[in-house]
């Protein structure tokens, strides 16, 4: 597994880095091979009224995302709960694959994007530097079902989910509900 850390206004001393990799390696240890890539972010507020500390985490599993955000007074407090929350939610991830409902995970073949797509997001562009206060993110977009919308929706801990319907092919987004269950949004023709 590939493992990146990195810090913001701190100093990622070997101590903390070893700490991050026992604690994440332990979390994702009964989930080996679902896990191909871990992006860690530590980070220390800068007010020193607000003694913030956060430890934030993006899986890759499977052709999955799955993200978790903990903040506390103590750097290596959020990095326990961070870690703690990982391993629920790769459970859970894990559990859905392997749901009896479903069927059994006959593996991520077609979750995949085929040959021609795969490679690098960025081949053919250049960097640019985006206008202030706006972040883009890009990534794959291979078409899915509802339920499996809502099933990235639960592992990257998010408001809302944006997918491409497998029956249709329209950009559809699925978002849970205030009092409960979800609910979709489809563009109308």
């Amino acid at each position: 597994m590939k493992l990146l850390i990195h810090g913001r206004n701190l100093e990622l001393t070997p101590a903390l880095r070893d700490y991050t990799e026992n604690k994440l390696s332990r979390a994702m240890g009964p989930f080996n091979g679902l896990v191909q890539e871990a992006d860690v972010h530590l980070s220390v507020a800068r007010n020193p009224r607000v003694p913030q500390q956060t430890a934030e985490v993006t899986l890759f599993a499977s052709g999955t995302v799955i993200r978790a955000q903990e903040r506390s007074e103590n750097l290596y407090a959020s990095i326990d709960m961070v870690a703690n929350k990982l391993a629920r939610q790769l459970k859970r991830h894990k559990d859905r694959r392997t749901d009896h409902h479903h069927g059994p995970d006959l593996g991520v073949a077609e979750t995949e994007l085929p040959g021609d797509l795969q490679g690098d997001l960025l081949h053919g562009r250049t960097a640019q530097l985006p206008a202030p206060m706006v972040r883009r993110k890009y990534f794959a977009m291979p078409a899915m079902t509802v339920e499996e919308a809502m099933h990235q929706l639960d592992v990257i801990d998010h408001d809302f989910y944006l997918f491409r319907d497998k029956a249709t092919n329209s950009l559809q987004v699925v978002y849970q509900r205030n009092h409960g269950g979800y609910g979709v949004i489809q563009a109308r023709d």
